[in-house]
């Protein structure tokens, strides 16, 4: 029938950890705001420091913030300038104490968050979106993915017509639940309209959540 499922959301629970970690039974729609809000201003606060996801933890009075970068220096700043500056606009922000850990992502060409992102980028200083997808899967391949699928649709080209087209490489199995499959969108704002990419990247068999724990992170 045709039926999608997010293949993180498919996953979670199982081999990936929850992006936002907390139980509420009143205050539930005020913290999933909050959330909401927490990541959009991240995201448009750090808009060039390649952020691949945000990881959310609620405790009493504090809250842990857990920023994934494939830039953490561009994160911190000048002697922490800019850190503490983030913190400070999240406290007014949630109301409570705010702990950020700045977590380095390794391998961004793998991550598929940053390799959507990095198509859009693309897309928006007028490069080919063939090209730009292909040099995508091409990169994620080199450095040891097992599958990746770039989508773009939109008005590509400037066509007159909306169309979407996709470009693969490897194997992508979305059903098998320890397969772990990173997924990620991104929009181009080209002068003919909005381009959506999604991206989806096949890193291979995981059996429980700990094999992917960071070993290092910056806390501050």
């Amino acid at each position: 029938m045709g039926q999608k499922v997010h293949p993180f959301g498919f996953r979670v629970g199982i081999i990936e950890y929850w992006r936002s970690r907390w139980f509420s039974l009143k205050d539930a729609a005020k913290y999933i705001g909050e959330d909401l809000e927490i990541r959009r201003y991240v995201k448009s606060k750090l808009n060039n420091a390649a952020i691949s996801k945000i990881e959310i933890e609620r405790a009493a009075a504090r809250v842990k913030i857990n920023i994934h970068s494939a830039k953490p220096g561009l994160v911190i700043g000048k002697k922490g300038k800019d850190i503490e500056e983030l913190r400070t606009k999240l406290k007014s922000l949630v109301k409570r104490e705010v702990a950020l850990n700045i977590i380095e992502t390794r391998k961004a060409d793998m991550d598929a968050q940053l390799v959507a992102e990095n198509v859009a980028f693309a897309l928006e200083r007028r490069i080919n979106y063939r090209r730009a997808a292909k040099d995508a899967v091409s990169k994620a391949m080199r450095i040891g993915a097992q599958g990746v699928k770039v989508r773009v649709a939109g008005r590509l080209n400037g066509a007159d017509i909306a169309r979407a087209e996709q470009y693969k490489d490897g194997r992508i199995p979305l059903h098998t639940i320890r397969a772990e499959v990173d997924y990620g969108e991104a929009r181009a704002k080209t002068t003919y309209g909005i381009i959506g990419i999604k991206a989806w990247v096949f890193k291979g068999e995981k059996f429980s959540e700990g094999d992917d724990i960071p070993v290092e992170a910056i806390k501050l």
